[in-house]
């Protein structure tokens, strides 16, 4: 009887659990995706994604078992510049034709202080697939005044090699750095 006690209880716990997962998407009037890359080693050239998803799964409200996944549309790159943005879409670097998104798959995340976090996953970025490690920060959850829903926000910080991907192979320094500063922020609320 005890162990038919012991069963039910621990299903019953299970199910629950599974409940309480939570998916969370970018708000897209109130999200952000950057990148810096340093130009003959004086100067700074920033774009961003204009089309671009992002989910996060989770069932702790300190979101410390995340999953995340972010996927931009490679050929929504915008630098205020269209001669180099269109060089960027082509064959040196994104080659928007050939690889339409870049995209990112958290595997792990561990905790880094109040709300901070090493998040880990692979990025694809110009067909390669790499491990990198990210630094992320959950701002808070609120209930949105206007809409009286849950609001979550995050930050997330990180720099790659352009030389691990084979990314603009032919623009070495100084031209362009090998590192991108990566950046992200955004306001997330609770898929319906």
């Amino acid at each position: 009887m005890k162990k038919t006690l012991l069963l039910a209880a621990a299903a019953l716990l299970m199910q629950t659990a599974s409940f309480a997962q939570t998916t969370w998407k970018n708000d897209k009037a109130h999200s952000h995706v950057t990148f810096t890359i340093t130009h003959l080693a004086v100067s700074e050239v920033d774009g961003t994604f204009k089309d671009f998803d992002a989910t996060i799964v989770a069932a702790k409200p300190d979101f410390s078992d995340a999953k995340v996944t972010f996927v931009a549309q490679t050929a929504s790159v915008n630098t205020e510049n269209d001669r180099r943005d269109g060089h960027l879409k082509g064959e040196e670097f994104f080659d928007v034709a050939k690889f339409p998104t870049l995209a990112f798959t958290s595997t792990s995340i561990k905790a880094a202080g109040a709300g901070k976090y090493k998040l880990a996953g692979n990025l694809t970025l110009h067909g390669v697939t790499k491990p990198v490690v990210f630094d992320l920060v959950h701002k808070g959850t609120i209930i949105n005044p206007m809409s009286k829903e849950p609001a979550a926000g995050f930050k997330v910080t990180g720099t790659i090699k352009r030389s691990d991907f084979g990314f603009g192979s032919k623009y070495g320094a100084p031209m362009l750095s090998d590192e991108v500063e990566l950046s992200a922020s955004g306001e997330f609320g609770q898929a319906k």
